[in-house]
């Protein structure tokens, strides 16, 4: 069993308050729960929507008052889930702790409004990433990570390109063969949209929303057109943004939103799409490209969850065609850019005319294919670097 990094957060929390954890299907949610609840020192039940006699004891109110901890999985499918938990938690808490856990965005599936106001903590599991197999524990201040200097092991080459090749959901990746990590993805996305879609949404076509899912892979790494998909699926433009953020909702997909300023001609509306599992990209650019998204979302998640940081992830371009790859923008203003290529180069000329124009302090060429590791001269104030992938990634956490 690879550890979890939000573990020992998770723990701390549910001391206080309730705990939402959400995040695709398959990534490890119910194990880390169960993990949890044998670390946690505390008498427990697992309750899961999905099974009907555990469906049943939760609509009746019969939870185990034996039990110190209660795992309550896939509530959000139950119509009233909220003001259910509400009542259950102001009623018992803090003799019996709540780890909520669900596989799609819990704010999406929030009917009830804000009867929880106050009651939890939120936090989001993500695919594995290379910190966290890499057995990285601590996790480091700000200024640690953009200096990247933290040691990085031999391995680290070799499990980057693991990552890239079988995925990073555990089972895919544990099993350390590309061929059960293919039979694994070839029904993850029919499940996807069948099971979990079925259990939330009221979809006429499935098949064509399937056909939908199978064809964005080609659209990573590039601007994402809904036209260009609905006339590849014969189907209304709304109908296309509408199953769109399905997958979004019920993590298949997420979205990157541009950054800039009328200053700089940057665009304002076209967005990027990924996968949360990138090893789905046939093409391996674009498939490092989205690992790399992934993991900055991550970061971006971590900051928002554990440390009470605003940090936001964005991409950007202008009309001319100038584009990198991601921003990340802390308390709304820019604060660090990276751009991906494949193998190692000079600055990027797109690196140079964004930050000659636009105050980020700090700026990362990163690349999977190489050694390079420099520094070019500062820029508009900027401290830029050249560097490997696996030493970025590694001290990103």
């Amino acid at each position: 069993m690879i550890p979890r990094r939000i573990a020992t957060i998770i723990r701390e929390d549910l001391k206080k308050k309730m705990v939402m954890l959400a995040g695709p299907r398959q990534c490890g949610k119910t194990t880390l729960s169960k993990e949890i609840a044998e670390q946690s020192k505390k008498s427990s039940r697992y309750y899961s929507w999905d099974i009907v006699e555990d469906r049943k004891a939760i609509l009746e109110g019969r939870l185990d008052a034996t039990a110190e901890l209660w795992i309550l999985d896939e509530l959000h499918k139950y119509r009233s889930w909220k003001n259910f938990l509400k009542g259950k938690f102001d009623q018992h808490h803090p003799r019996h702790s709540f780890f909520i856990t669900g596989s799609a965005r819990l704010n999406a599936y929030s009917r009830g409004g804000d009867s929880l106001q106050g009651r939890y903590y939120s936090h989001r599991l993500h695919p594995l990433t290379l910190a966290e197999l890499l057995g990285n524990k601590k996790t480091p201040p700000l200024k640690e990570i953009l200096s990247c200097d933290q040691p990085v092991p031999m391995s680290a080459a070799g499990t980057l390109q693991d990552l890239l090749t079988l995925g990073g959901f555990p089972e895919p990746f544990l099993s350390g063969s590309e061929k059960e990590a293919s039979r694994w993805r070839l029904s993850y996305g029919s499940r996807l949209v069948r099971e979990e879609v079925r259990s939330l949404e009221s979809i006429q076509d499935f098949d064509k929303m399937e056909l939908l899912f199978d064809r964005l892979p080609t659209t990573v790494g590039s601007v994402l057109s809904i036209n260009s998909l609905r006339e590849d699926l014969e189907v209304a433009f709304e109908t296309i943004r509408h199953w769109l953020l399905i997958l979004e909702n019920t993590y298949g997909v997420f979205r990157v939103a541009p950054f800039g300023s009328a200053r700089i001609k940057a665009v304002k509306k076209e967005q990027k799409l990924y996968f949360w599992d990138w090893a789905k990209i046939p093409d391996e650019s674009a498939r490092f490209e989205n690992l790399v998204a992934l993991h900055l979302l991550r970061f971006v998640h971590w900051q928002n969850d554990v440390e009470g940081e605003n940090f936001e992830l964005r991409y950007f371009r202008d009309v001319r065609g100038h584009e990198v790859d991601f921003i990340l923008l802390k308390d709304r203003k820019p604060w660090c850019a990276i751009e991906v290529k494949m193998s190692e180069q000079a600055l990027d000329p797109n690196m140079k005319y964004l930050v000659q124009r636009v105050a980020i302090p700090h700026a990362f060429q990163i690349h999977l294919k190489g050694t390079a590791d420099f520094e070019p001269p500062k820029m508009n104030r900027s401290a830029i670097r050249v560097l490997p992938a696996t030493r970025f990634l590694a001290n990103l956490m």
